[in-house]
């Protein structure tokens, strides 16, 4: 199992990756590889797997964490370049509109590929219940149960019967990779909350968390929220590598790093490979 950063707000220096505001995740299981979100341009997508030298009609499956454009905006160019019928997995909720409200002025965030385009395309597979791509490879379906605090943002909003109303994410999920005895999580957005999301997949599945990547969403937490989640996450004995990334903030990164230590908290560009070997 081999995972490699393809999308991120920042890039490998010195390298020929590109970044933008954006995640995606590309998951080597044996021979079969499995894309997580698009980015937002589709332009840096196809760059980046380019400088990897991996033909995007290499691509066996994709992921969709949730509806927002810069997760989900990729597919509109990316989409021509996969193979026609290849399965695509997402959660029911994923096709409603959303959008962000920034100076009164109302911005669409949803990923502009019209549904049907998108059912002539792919095998279509939604599910709000943990759904498994390849041996060892899985979504976490829908994270109803959120006692912890959620990522959200207060200009996210979605259509509910006619109306402009609070987004409540409920197409958010994340993946689950299992190596042998261990779990690698790999996070789009954590919209639901990080551990709201560790702890469902904890309820779901039998092995250990020994990993997690990709955006944590904690950069409009404040600082002792942030501190209340590494106080949770150190407590995790399994827990070994956390590779925050995307919409996790600078500050949050400082107070993960400093709570868990250097050894742990690794940075995740664009171009960064990770192993479930560690």
């Amino acid at each position: 199992m081999r995972v490699i950063c393809v999308v991120d707000n920042t890039a490998q220096r010195a390298s020929g990756f590109w970044g933008e505001h954006g995640l995606a995740f590309l998951i080597e299981a044996g021979d079969k590889w499995v894309l997580f979100d698009t980015g937002q341009s589709g332009t840096v997508l196809l760059h980046n797997l380019e400088v990897l030298e991996q033909d995007p009609a290499s691509i066996d499956a994709l992921v969709l964490s949730h509806a927002h454009n810069d997760h989900a905006g990729g597919l509109a160019l990316l989409k021509d370049h996969l193979r026609p019928g290849i399965p695509l997995y997402a959660h029911p909720d994923i096709f409603r509109e959303r959008f962000s409200k920034k100076d009164d002025v109302i911005h669409n965030k949803t990923f502009t590929t019209p549904r049907q385009a998108i059912e002539s395309q792919f095998d279509l597979r939604l599910h709000a219940e943990p759904q498994e791509i390849l041996p060892g490879v899985w979504t976490t379906g829908g994270i109803t149960e959120r006692p912890e605090l959620e990522g959200r943002s207060a200009d996210h909003l979605m259509r509910e019967a006619g109306e402009l109303v609070p987004d409540t994410y409920r197409d958010d999920m994340a993946m689950v990779i299992q190596g042998g005895d261990r779990l690698m999580v790999l996070c789009g957005c954590c919209h639901a909350g990080l551990l709201n999301t560790l702890a469902h997949i904890e309820r779901n599945f039998s092995a250990p968390i020994a990993y997690i990547a990709g955006g944590l969403h904690l950069a409009a937490y404040s600082d002792d929220q942030v501190q209340h989640v590494g106080e949770v996450l150190s407590a995790k004995s399994t827990l070994q590598r956390v590779y925050p990334s995307h919409c996790t903030g600078e500050a949050a990164y400082v107070i993960l790093t400093n709570m868990l230590g250097l050894a742990t908290v690794h940075p995740c560009p664009a171009g960064t490979i990770l192993n479930l070997d560690g």
